[in-house]
Formats: structure tokens, sequence, C-alpha cells
């Protein structure tokens, strides 16, 4: 598809953000265009055809993608907007990833907003202490949002303002030591078994069969499969590191029925308009697929990853090896699953029935 043969404006549709596509009217640059996006609606009001407004579709029209920094900035007092800049500037230099870009920023944004016209260079530790204990006392924050803002705004001082370090007489709130939620292997067979959509199917079979995070599965690329060796490579996850996992057997022949059917072009579940499927989308096709089997659950996709590490230990796997494949730092993250795992503690025998 020629995009040069096209005209693309971003305008409102029935209430919602569109980008209309217009050409002189010809048949193959119409066929092209619904070949390419068979999602793409004719507007007779509009008289143009036109797409929902999505960084994906921008993405595949190379179109520039929407900036919320002038709508952000615009709720922060003049006097700050320079800092919200510098370390929305500093952090994309650092090359953090997007996730941590997007939680430092809101988190910062927040203490600006609270700051008003008082400028933050002027705070001191015993300031933002008492900013601290105002969201945990009037704003209820628990202890891994209260951790986050420590974090983002240790950033800005030490990083943006190469002040020295000056928190660390900041008592940090403990984190809860919770056990992973998991799914026994029965509700994971009845999950899938409920997952009619082939692509949804592939997508949930990725992150339980290789213990996949949701991003590393929407994040794989068709070239990162190797059927020979039998491996996949996980590119850019958690901390910017590759690893090598194990392509399960059984999960080879659907990939296969997979890839003749949808022919993804680039990452292996691709989008309506393009580009890489979306996390939400892949966590919402789990929710629904809980619902659909009975599971009553409190859990998110990401327990997919923590059922297939415990089955593993379960099965006698080697702590260090179930380490290497979930790509943790540290084997202290991974033994976190001896708590939930029967296999060793399955055989103790209660003092009750000793009685």
């Amino acid at each position: 598809m020629d995009l040069s043969h096209y005209i693309f404006q971003t305008s409102e549709h029935r209430g919602k953000k569109v980008i209309l596509i217009s050409f002189k009217y010809n048949k193959q640059l119409q066929t092209a265009l619904r070949k390419r996006f068979p999602a793409v609606k004719w507007s007779a009001t509009k008289k143009a055809w036109y797409l929902p407004d999505l960084p994906s579709v921008r993405r595949e029209l190379h179109m520039a993608s929407k900036s919320n920094t002038v709508k952000k900035i615009g709720k922060i007092h003049p006097i700050n907007q320079q800092a919200y800049l510098k370390m929305q500037e500093q952090l994309k230099l650092r090359r953090y990833s997007q996730s941590t870009v997007r939680i430092y920023l809101a988190e910062f944004e927040h203490l600006l907003k609270l700051l008003g016209n008082y400028p933050v260079l002027n705070l001191n530790p015993k300031r933002l202490k008492d900013y601290f204990l105002f969201c945990i006392n009037r704003e209820k924050m628990g202890e891994r949002k209260i951790n986050g803002k420590i974090n983002a705004i240790k950033f800005f001082f030490e990083h943006v303002l190469h002040r020295p370090k000056m928190f660390f007489d900041i008592p940090r709130p403990k984190k809860p030591l919770t056990l992973p939620k998991m799914l026994s292997k029965s509700e994971v067979k009845r999950l899938f078994k409920v997952t009619k959509n082939l692509k949804h199917l592939v997508g949930l079979q990725l992150s339980y069969g290789m213990g996949l995070r949701v991003s590393e599965v929407v994040n794989l690329k068709v070239v990162d499969v190797d059927s020979e060796r039998m491996m996949v490579h996980v590119r850019g996850a958690k901390g910017k590191k590759d690893r090598y996992v194990p392509l399960p057997r059984t999960l080879l022949p659907l990939l296969r029925k997979y890839y003749a059917a949808y022919k993804p072009s680039e990452y292996l579940l691709e989008g309506q308009y393009g580009g890489p499927y979306t996390k939400s989308s892949l966590q919402q096709v789990f929710k629904r697929a809980m619902v659909k089997a009975g599971i009553r659950k409190q859990i998110g996709i990401h327990g997919l990853r923590h059922s297939y590490a415990t089955h593993l230990l379960e099965a006698g796997a080697d702590m260090r090896f179930i380490q290497e494949l979930l790509g943790h730092n540290s084997v202290k993250t991974t033994q976190i699953y001896t708590k939930v795992t029967h296999h060793s503690i399955k055989n103790i025998q209660s003092p009750l029935d000793m009685l």
C-alpha cells in the first residue's frame, strides 16, 4: 500500500477521535486500503474513510504519535513546568522503559500539582517527608505506591538536578510479602478449552507454556521463534535483558496453524491495525476466558507465569534452571514459588493426624 496516494487528517466522528483518509477516487486505491485495514469505515457525513486514532494506526500510517505532554504541563503551574519537561527528557535519555517513564512522570506530576506556585527546586528533605506522610495518611496510598513515588522523586533530585543522595533518612514502607497467585493444572486446561479464538489461544499458551510476562508475549516477533532448535528468543525483557526459553513441542503445531491462518508479518501476535497486539487486549482475553471457565480466583494473566514456575518446581525442576527461564536477577526472587508449591510439604503429616 503506497501511502503517498492518501491524505490523512485527524478529526472527531460520533464523539470519538478518528483519522480521516481521503484520496482521489480510484478503485485500486480503495481496494488496497480495505485490504490493509479491513476495519476501515466510510463516513457519509465526513465524505471520507476513517480509522480510530490509535498509536498502532498512527505507526502504520507513518503519522507522528500523539503527545500528552502539552495537556499534562497545562495542569502544572508555569514555575514548575520546566522541571517536568527536564524530568521527561532525562528519563528518555537514560532509555528507561515506557512503563517506568509513565509511572515516574505520573508520580512527579502529582507532587507538582500539589505544590501549585511553590518551586519544586526549593523543597528540602523535611518538606518531602511531609509530602510522603500526606500521601500515606490523607490519600491512603499503599506501600507499593509510596515506594514508586519515592523512587520517582529521588530520580528527579539526584539525576535531573544532580544533587547528592538526600533521601537515605526517609523511611521506606516495608513491602508486604504476598504469595504469587496461580492456577492449578486442571484450571489451566479448562482455560485453554474455553478459548476458541486461535490468536487468543496462542497468546495464552505462550504465556503459560514459556512463563512469559504479558509484555514479552506481545513483543515476540516471527523471527524469534526457532522451530529447528525448539527455542524462542525473548528480546529486551524486564531490565533490558535477552534470554532463550524452550518452545513447548505441543505448541508448535498450534503456532503453525495460527501462522497459516493469520500470516503475521513482523510481530507474532499482531493487532487489528498492525503492530504488536496490546497488553490490555491480551489481559482482557484472559479475563473473559476465566469467566467462561468458571474460575473465580482473583488473578490476572501474570498468574499464568506464576503457574508455569510453580508447576515446573513441582515437577522437580532445579531452582537455578527456573530462575534462568524466568529471567530473574536473583534466585531469591524465584524462591517465592517454594511457598506455594505442595511438592515439598505435601508429605508432611499434621499433628492432628497423629493423635
